[in-house]
């Protein structure tokens, strides 16, 4: 790896809870060559010398937030079943493979099994830097998701079961004349129950709710 420029979106901005890169390697001077690299910017690295020992850590408790670097040809476990193992789990973690040239095609096939990129030896520190800050932000993003999704969960939470009733009416664009039809209810009452769930869930308009409901597939 030849030495890196360091530029200042390489610099990561403080945050409360720093996300970590991964490393993945059985190759004790490699692996600790790349956490060193990836800590010179300011990055937290966690080392680990096989991906059993990885999943490991991947089984606990936590969520990870980071990215992970591991090389594709590791001892037991290989690079890509670790990545079969990990999408299994539900654990979408950025992933960067670091192949040999042999190994491209292999490296192609995780890569449509899950991984964001993957790098040939030899590469550039600036290289390694560069995708590394690129699976950091895909995973900010992945959280801003998640986290959209896990507010949109608890709202619906607050219906009542008609107030469900009624927005899966409204949501496929019936009217309230026909959700009240359906119902047995009067028209006023449905616009009662309608205008619940629109405060409810936080929706500025119609189609603000219908892209609510299918976002988390309502």
């Amino acid at each position: 790896m030849t030495t890196a420029t360091l530029k200042e979106s390489d610099v990561p901005l403080a945050e409360a809870n720093p996300p970590v890169v991964y490393v993945v390697d059985d190759d004790p001077d490699v692996r600790d060559s790349l956490c060193w690299l990836i800590e010179s910017v300011g990055w937290a690295v966690e080392p680990f010398g096989s991906a059993d020992d990885f999943m490991k850590r991947a089984s606990g408790e936590d969520v990870l937030s980071g990215c992970l670097v591991a090389d594709l040809r590791l001892p037991g476990m290989s690079g890509q079943e670790m990545v079969e193992a990990l999408q299994k789990q539900g654990v979408d973690l950025p992933i960067i493979m670091i192949t040999g040239h042999g190994d491209v095609n292999a490296a192609v096939k995780a890569f449509k099994s899950g991984c964001i990129d993957f790098i040939e030896k030899p590469f550039s520190d600036q290289a390694l830097l560069d995708r590394v800050r690129a699976a950091l932000e895909k995973d900010k993003e992945q959280q801003r998701t998640r986290e959209h999704l896990g507010e949109i969960s608890r709202r619906l939470g607050t219906l009542t079961p008609r107030e469900h009733e009624v927005m899966s009416m409204v949501v496929v664009g019936k009217l309230n004349k026909q959700i009240a039809s359906e119902l047995g209810l009067s028209h006023k009452t449905v616009e009662v129950h309608r205008a619940h769930v629109m405060e409810k869930m936080g929706a500025s308009s119609l189609a603000d709710l219908v892209r609510m409901a299918a976002a988390v597939g309502y």
